[in-house]
């Protein structure tokens, strides 16, 4: 039976994971799953991987009450605590436009000074009302935290297997095969045959409900390692030549709660209606 084999929560969007047992499953996410994010201090957008690949190598573990500690290599630690109520800044992600609170310049300058380039950190105080999942795709009311789009995101270890098998028959062998940590999940599955989360409709893992809106897009994000911030062509390459749906190219499948409860490591995956 598919079963969980591993969660994953990122405190801060584009930094280093977080290997949990068991989450708590809200309605915008995982608990501590992407609650504070980093924005150009000019333009107020996002800034994640995708601009600055060196975010892959910075950890922040959660602390008491939803602060950070920040730590990288060859720099002293960074608290950060929750921004108390005050000015709210309007940020976008994407196409997206939504308000957050800002964190301690303190913690601007950290990684202003890591990254070389002047950004701010900010945290969602209030995920239920800030941010719309995306249109089209979900019900009135539903909310995102600081994810690129939906409130969870879900791969499996057979489908990541096929396509290691599909790399290793590239051009681009040399750079297979890819762990895990580069599709960034919430949750991972095993046992289940490859693939088959493109199907997915409505889905139990546990004790929580969740809906299956559509597989992910990937991005340039995946072919970064994670572990020295480097850039390849993998996964994307062998991704556009065989799992290229219009311009999306495939992997994992994003999930909304459609109830509340606790994911656990060893939780049974089963399919709904």
């Amino acid at each position: 039976m598919p079963e969980v084999s591993a969660l994953h929560v990122y405190p801060v969007k584009s930094l280093r994971a977080t290997s949990v047992r068991a989450a708590v499953v809200e309605p915008w996410g995982l608990a501590g799953d992407r609650r504070w994010m980093l924005v150009d201090a000019v333009t107020l957008r996002g800034v994640t991987q995708r601009e600055q690949a060196g975010l892959a190598l910075v950890s922040a573990q959660l602390t008491r009450g939803g602060g950070l500690r920040l730590s990288a290599p060859g720099r002293a630690p960074q608290e950060v605590a929750v921004p108390a109520p005050g000015p709210l800044e309007r940020v976008r992600l994407f196409a997206a436009e939504f308000d957050v609170r800002p964190a301690d310049p303190a913690a601007d300058a950290w990684f202003g000074e890591l990254l070389g380039t002047k950004v701010r950190l900010v945290h969602l105080d209030e995920p239920a009302v800030r941010r719309p999942v995306k249109p089209g795709f979900s019900r009135p009311g539903e909310t995102v935290s600081l994810a690129d789009g939906y409130p969870l995101l879900a791969t499996s270890t057979s489908s990541l297997d096929a396509l290691n098998a599909l790399i290793a028959q590239g051009d681009h062998a040399h750079e297979g095969p890819l762990p895990m940590d580069r599709f960034r999940p919430n949750v991972v599955i095993d046992h289940a045959p490859a693939w088959a989360e493109d199907a997915w409709h409505r889905v139990r893992i546990g004790e929580v409900v969740f809906r299956a809106p559509e597989p992910c897009g990937r991005c340039v994000v995946t072919t970064t390692d994670q572990a020295s911030g480097a850039r390849g062509r993998e996964p994307l390459r062998t991704l556009g030549r065989f799992r290229k749906v219009g311009a999306k190219l495939l992997f994992g499948q994003n999930l909304i709660p459609e109830s509340s409860g606790t994911l656990h490591v060893g939780d049974p995956l089963t399919l709904v209606e």
